[in-house]
């Protein structure tokens, strides 16, 4: 009888995203400001690319990183951010088709799978460079800076696409809202009329491996880099030290600490809210700070900016 019921209910097409409806007066304010991130997100992330490709003094494995993570957080902020420009725009109510929910929560997974390897490798970049100067320029060569990069995409690719298979197996009947800002694997599992069962078990296996190996892999470098700082003899060799991995920590504390907050509450109705709220410092917050803290706090790179820079105006003169 529940199997006849449910192949006499009509199957949902479209999602209605309702994370900003009821905000009044608020939703200029906040497309305001939503739309200022994502363009200095945009400036701040697509200029640190092409510093690192244009100027030869950023050569070097850490930009190299540090280059494909910005890249990688303009996917992001792209895949996330223009929907929630169009959900303010049309008062908190904005429908999106099942297949593009399914196609944006693929990318948001893939590219947090692979953030997780990418800042893990540049740990590992940090730990040679600091523990292993003498070995610094064999350990981290081309081909193993390209095989770590190419390993952070084929893992997220290949995580999200058997999360993806599972998604597209589940039915939706209704009802159709999503209380969410974006598309989100829990808030799509509510609406399925299916058994979500077997995915729900899998994406925690798949998290569980996909988030602690690299998390414990980031942690375990900086509890080497920083005993070794602190055995250092000379003040101005442990603050040069420090100098050179202190904005990748920042970067990783504001990402892990963000998820972790909103995974480790429980999945109570009394926190959604709040952690709606928590979704938006790892979705658009850390895009938007890894640009400022690299170009504010590394004097390299402002350097390599300054450079660039001086050399437009060179060639407009000439």
């Amino acid at each position: 009888m529940a199997e006849r019921e449910q192949e006499n209910q009509t199957e949902v097409t479209e999602f209605h995203l309702t994370g900003f409806v009821g905000l009044g007066d608020l939703q200029v304010p906040l497309f305001c400001l939503f739309l200022l991130i994502y363009l200095v997100t945009m400036a701040g992330n697509i200029l640190i690319i092409l510093l690192v490709v244009i100027d030869p003094h950023l050569h070097t494995p850490m930009y190299f990183f540090l280059g494909n993570l910005s890249y990688l957080e303009t996917c992001y902020s792209s895949n996330i951010l223009p929907m929630m420009l169009a959900n303010l725009l049309y008062g908190g109510w904005r429908t999106i088709s099942v297949t593009g929910c399914l196609m944006q929560h693929y990318f948001f997974g893939l590219l947090a799978a692979s953030e997780c390897c990418l800042l893990a490798a540049m740990s590992y970049d940090r730990y040679v460079a600091i523990c292993k100067p003498l070995h610094y320029t064999i350990l981290m060569n081309n081909r193993v800076c390209l095989q770590l990069i190419a390993g952070s995409w084929i893992n997220g690719l290949f995580i999200m696409s058997i999360v993806l298979y599972l998604m597209c197996q589940l039915k939706f009947c209704g009802p159709s809202e999503i209380n969410h800002l974006f598309c989100e694997l829990n808030p799509i599992l509510k609406l399925a009329c299916s058994d979500t069962y077997l995915i729900e078990l899998i994406t925690i296996l798949i998290s569980v491996a996909c988030i602690l190996p690299p998390f414990f892999l980031t942690l375990a470098s900086y509890i080497y880099i920083i005993s070794n700082i602190m055995r250092m003899a000379s003040v101005n060799g442990r603050k040069r030290a420090f100098s050179t991995c202190s904005s990748h920590l920042m970067v990783v504390s504001i990402f892990y600490g963000t998820i972790m907050v909103v995974y480790v509450l429980p999945k109570t109705d009394g926190l959604r809210e709040i952690n709606k709220v928590l979704s938006l410092f790892y979705t658009i917050l850390t895009p938007l700070f890894n640009p400022l803290i690299y170009s504010l706090r590394n004097r390299e790179v402002k350097e390599a900016h300054r450079r660039v820079v001086a050399k437009l105006f060179k060639f407009e003169k000439n």
